[in-house]
């Protein structure tokens, strides 16, 4: 039996310790606190308490609930529609330029997107960037209405996360071999059915990936509903940072973390059970 290194067990040992310590430790605090009740003095007290899950079982959270589902899958949606076309545009490339287009959307990852958040402000205020180019084109006679809303709420969230869409589609698109459109296309597919027939299931693991990394963190983005939309959209990241921070709620929002993190989990596993099924290679569709 070949023994293994010591690099390799002190990685996977310090990965491991990293995750227990900054991942699962968290988590089992946040669990234990969600079974405590209440208590205005020191936030809880060590006494067994169903208050919190009581809380958040009224129909007030659920319907914040079902609104970040909404707006959690309409960024998706929209990241998906917006992101297809570039990366697929960017990955057809054969330029020098494809490594600018690349490095023009890893960009952003290097600056905070609490900070990119705030200087969406500039672009979507009456007087900001977006208002006063529609002014001078003639486009509208008067500033549109747009901070502090729900459209600017979107946009921060599609704007925030747009980049974890095409990079995962970027690379399954790469991946196509550009000899499968042409044979589609020998053998009388147009374009379009050429790309349901052959493209799309072909790049479907980056379209479920990509959908993952855009869906799961829209439902927790708190701050751009803060900065953008003034707290006046509230999603369920705002309901948890309010009850641990304003209400001084800790059982509930606690509650509301564990549920959460349990939606996400079944979500990944879902993830991963589709992707199993995922055509990954020509022969999977026929070709």
């Amino acid at each position: 039996m070949t023994k293994p290194s010591f690099f390799k067990v002190a990685a996977i040992g310090g990965t491991a310790a990293w995750l227990a310590v900054f991942a699962l430790l968290p988590f089992l605090l946040i669990l234990v606190v969600s079974f405590l009740a209440r208590d205005p003095s020191s936030f809880v007290s060590p006494s067994f308490s169903l208050e919190g899950y009581a809380t958040i079982a009224d129909g007030a959270f659920l319907r914040i609930f079902l609104d970040s589902l909404a707006w959690a899958a309409t960024t998706a949606a929209a990241c998906l529609l917006l992101g297809y076309p570039f990366a697929y545009g960017l990955a057809r490339l054969r330029t020098k330029r494809k490594n600018l287009f690349l490095l023009l959307i890893i960009i952003p990852f290097w600056t905070n997107s609490l900070i990119r958040t705030y200087a969406l402000i500039f672009i979507l205020k009456a007087q900001g960037l977006l208002n006063t180019l529609l002014l001078g084109l003639g486009l509208v006679d008067q500033p549109l209405e747009i901070l502090y809303t729900d459209t600017a709420v979107l946009v921060g969230l599609i704007y925030t996360l747009l980049p974890f869409m095409i990079l995962p589609l970027y690379s399954s698109i790469e991946k196509l071999d550009p000899r499968l459109l042409e044979a589609a296309k020998d053998l009388g597919a147009g374009r379009f059915r050429a790309f349901f027939a052959v493209s799309l299931p072909l790049t479907w693991p980056g379209i479920l990936a990509g959908t993952m990394l855009t869906f799961l963190p829209a439902l927790g983005m708190f701050y751009v509903a803060d900065v953008l939309g003034g707290a006046k959209s509230l999603l369920i990241g705002n309901f948890i940072k309010n009850q641990f921070l304003t209400a001084r709620d800790w059982p509930t929002g606690s509650a509301a973390s564990v549920v959460l993190t349990g939606i996400m989990i079944l979500l990944l596993l879902l993830y991963g059970g589709s992707g199993k099924g995922a055509p990954r290679k020509p022969e999977d569709i026929g070709a």
